[in-house]
């Protein structure tokens, strides 16, 4: 466990998953119904791009620090980005927010009074700021738990509709299979609810194989974006999103949003964005 997410906090791979994310929970706000948002692998909720973690390698800079002016997006790329963009909150000069939200921040955010999230975190570090976080909102449950267990713990959740978002730090050489073998187990018991499978994709054998066993998991409807920011400078240059049971609306967003994204993130040559249906109706 040593990977820490402060050194990587608002990447241009953050700003792809939580951009998406925010769509994925603004859809299930549509129904009064109350939903269930479980992330597996929460890390501390939120970071302080100011802190020596993020100022050593800056890789911010080239993610949200690129949203500050959004005056060259179209009309319709503005209002897909503008959940996530109130997620940031105010951005000084830099582009930089006060603190940068991460995925449970961004979801107890967007969460209503009658919606409920479990948030688990295995590191006793990030745990210990997640909990801090998250203390007094009844809402939110935070389990100092690895998360693979804790997602086959807390499916079915008692409100039937929900997101579960599966975003480890990949640091298992086993970690897509980890990874699969969690989400098709969480799946078998609870079919209905969004899912949301994050990975990096530095080889593309890895990321194949793990396509192939969604592909052939006998499961519909799965959707797969990426987003990469080219050039051939070292660390992640490219990152993508599994997404099971989408909503009917969340492939066009999508077609609208990562366009603008690969543009606006675009590191040097090699860069761009894919969305294709590994598993249609």
């Amino acid at each position: 466990m040593n990977y820490r997410h402060g050194f990587h906090a608002g990447n241009f791979a953050d700003v792809f998953k939580h951009a998406l994310l925010a769509r994925l929970l603004l859809y299930l706000k549509r129904k009064e119904t109350p939903f269930r948002v479980i992330d597996t692998h929460a890390g501390e909720g939120a970071y302080d791009l100011a802190a020596e973690e993020a100022e050593r390698t800056l890789e911010w800079r080239g993610g949200v620090g690129r949203l500050a002016d959004l005056s060259g997006a179209s009309a319709e790329v503005r209002a897909l980005l503008a959940p996530y963009i109130d997620c940031l909150g105010p951005l000084d000069e830099e582009g930089r927010p006060a603190l940068y939200p991460g995925s449970p921040v961004i979801a107890q955010k967007l969460m209503r009074s009658q919606d409920r999230a479990i948030f688990c975190e295995l590191r006793p570090d990030a745990f210990a700021a997640l909990r801090r976080r998250f203390a007094r909102d009844a809402r939110i449950k935070t389990v100092h738990l690895d998360g693979y267990t804790g997602l086959g713990a807390y499916v079915p959740p008692k409100e039937r509709r929900g997101l579960v978002l599966i975003d480890p730090p990949f640091e298992r050489e086993d970690e897509f299979d980890a990874a699969f073998d969690a989400f098709a187990k969480a799946y078998a018991k609870w079919s209905s609810g969004i899912y949301a499978i994050w990975h990096p994709s530095k080889n593309e054998s890895d990321v194949g194989r793990f396509h192939d066993r969604l592909s052939a998991s006998g499961i519909r409807r799965i959707l797969s974006l990426s987003l990469g920011v080219g050039g051939d400078g070292t660390g992640l240059r490219m990152s993508g999103l599994a997404v099971v049971n989408p909503p009917f609306t969340f492939e066009e967003e999508a077609r609208t949003l990562l366009p603008f994204l690969a543009r606006r993130m675009a590191q040097g040559e090699g860069g761009g964005y894919r969305i294709a249906w590994l598993v249609s109706e």
